[in-house]
C-alpha cells in the first residue's frame, strides 16, 4: 500500500484531531495520503487533496462517518474498485463497521496483506427513453423510486427478463442488492439478505395490494420498470446520493453492474453480531 486517501462526515467537526493523528500514523509507515480538500486546512494543508473524483492511483480509501458517507464516497469512487475501511464516528453502521480504536490493528493488517476483503455487488440503473440511456448509476445499495409529497398512489409496470412481473400500485418501489437489504428495503418489510450473496430484491413501498410481497431475483436477471401514472413528481433516488425525474413511459433497467465494491472486514466481529446490535435482537 503507499498512497491512502481519507474522507469524512462533512457535518462532523470534532474527529479532527483523530484524522490527523491517522495521517501522521499513515506518513510513519511510509504511506502517502490525499484527503478531501474541504478537511485540509484543520488536517494538515501540506496533504495532497482532491474534490470530486477519487485519484486512480490510490490503493485504499478510509472513511470516518456512517453508512451515508461510505456511500458518498463510492460514488465518488465512480466505476473504479478501490478497498474501503468505514470507520463509524458514533454507533456502528452496516457498512462502517470499524471502530475508531480498531482502526490501526486493521490497517496494519492491511498494510501486512493480511486483511480479510469482501466483494459486494453493485446494481447498474438506467434510465431509458425510447430506447436511449438518458443516465447511468451504480448503486451499492438500493434504486428507489417514489412520488412526491401530493399522496397518491403511482403505477409502476414491472418486468424480470422481459416477463411481465405486475403492476404495482403503490407509493414507490424499491429495486436492492443484498448490501442494501438492511436499508429502506428492510423498512419496508423486504428480507436480510447476507451481504456477498448476489441478489436483487425488488420491495414495493406501501402497495395498495398487501398481497404484494417483496421478491428475491438471481443477480443475473433483469428488471425493467415503467411508469404508468402521470403524476409529475415522481423520482428515483440512488443511493441517497442521487435523484432523478421519471416520466411516464421512460423506462428503468436494472441489472447487475459490471463494477463490484471492495470492503475490508473487521477482524473483530461478523455480520451476524452487527445484526445483533443494529437491530436489538435478544433484547427484553
Amino acid at each position: 500500500m503507499k498512497i491512502a486517501l481519507v474522507v469524512k462526515n462533512k457535518k462532523t467537526t470534532d474527529i479532527y484531531e483523530e484524522i490527523k493523528r491517522f495521517t501522521n500514523y499513515l506518513d510513519s509507515r511510509g504511506i502517502s495520503v490525499i484527503i478531501e480538500a474541504s478537511m485540509a486546512d484543520s488536517v494538515n494543508p501540506d496533504l495532497v487533496r482532491f474534490k470530486d473524483r477519487i485519484p486512480a492511483d490510490v490503493d485504499i480509501v478510509v472513511v470516518f462517518g456512517g453508512d451515508g458517507t461510505f456511500l458518498w464516497a463510492i460514488r465518488l469512487m465512480g466505476e473504479q474498485n478501490i478497498p474501503i475501511i468505514g470507520v463509524n464516528i458514533g454507533g456502528l453502521g452496516f457498512l462502517t463497521e470499524i471502530t475508531m480504536d480498531e482502526l490501526y490493528t486493521v490497517t496494519d493488517l492491511v498494510i501486512s496483506g493480511a486483511a480479510v476483503y469482501e466483494k459486494r455487488m453493485r446494481l447498474r440503473t438506467q434510465i431509458m427513453d425510447n430506447g436511449t440511456p438518458q443516465f447511468t448509476y451504480d448503486v451499492l445499495n438500493d434504486a428507489v423510486i417514489t412520488k412526491g409529497t401530493i399522496a397518491r398512489m403511482i403505477l409502476l409496470r414491472t418486468s424480470v427478463d422481459s416477463n411481465y412481473l405486475t403492476t404495482y400500485k403503490a407509493d414507490g418501489l424499491i429495486m436492492s442488492t443484498s448490501t442494501g437489504s438492511t436499508a429502506y428495503s428492510m423498512a419496508s418489510g423486504g428480507p436480510i439478505v447476507y451481504p456477498t450473496t448476489d441478489t436483487i430484491i425488488l420491495a414495493p413501498i406501501s402497495p395498495h395490494t398487501l398481497t404484494n410481497r417483496p421478491i428475491v431475483l438471481s443477480s443475473e436477471a433483469v428488471i425493467e420498470v415503467a411508469l404508468e401514472s402521470d403524476e409529475k413528481d415522481v423520482v428515483i433516488t440512488l443511493d441517497g446520493q442521487v435523484s432523478r425525474p421519471i416520466k411516464r413511459d421512460y423506462r428503468i433497467v436494472v441489472s447487475k453492474s459490471p463494477h463490484s465494491v471492495t470492503v475490508i472486514k473487521s477482524p473483530f466481529r461478523n455480520y451476524f453480531q452487527i445484526l445483533r446490535e443494529k437491530l436489538k435482537w435478544g433484547e427484553r
